[in-house]
């Protein structure tokens, strides 16, 4: 089960690139980024309990891990360089636009505080969660650190996770 959700996860942190790439003009990752991807996470040193690694370094978040049980929405926690980085969620869009609340999301893990927020829109969904949601990260770190993790050397998101050119 855990290297089935570990595709699933990894597909949902590409943020749907096969699916972008298939209906637009969107690059793939390149070798480069492919290689960061497919590397195997690292044990979740800092992480809640029963949490376990679900994908590679992906550029601009870094490996994500959570509990197979809770996905699609979450919590995913972020690890880089062996240091926690994010806590995020993913919320169907047709919830928020229906006026669903949630109470106590993004909590920092313990040591650490929230940075920023950011909120990526993906209207198309992607394998694995298909159908429109935010993906919601709750940084520890400035965003200058995050745009430069998994070898991203631009600070940019790239355009196969919905950056812009």
């Amino acid at each position: 089960m855990r290297h089935t959700w570990a595709a699933v996860v990894l597909v949902v942190a590409c943020m749907g690139a096969a699916a972008a790439a298939s209906t637009s003009n969107v690059p793939m990752p390149s070798a480069a980024e492919m290689k960061w991807i497919k590397m195997k996470p690292p044990a979740p040193v800092g992480l809640p309990a029963g949490i376990v690694g679900v994908s590679g370094c992906i550029p601009t978040m870094g490996y994500h891990y959570a509990r197979p049980k809770t996905l699609p929405f979450g919590p995913i926690y972020g690890l880089y360089n062996g240091k926690p980085t994010f806590t995020e969620i993913m919320v169907d869009k047709k919830l928020f636009e229906s006026g669903k609340s949630w109470d106590e999301q993004l909590k920092p893990l313990p040591g650490y505080h929230i940075d920023h927020v950011d909120f990526w829109f993906e209207p198309h969904g992607h394998e694995g969660y298909p159908i429109p949601h935010y993906d919601i990260h709750a940084w520890y770190i400035p965003h200058a650190e995050h745009m430069m993790m998994c070898g991203n050397t631009s600070g940019k998101r790239p355009l196969w996770l919905g950056g812009t050119p």
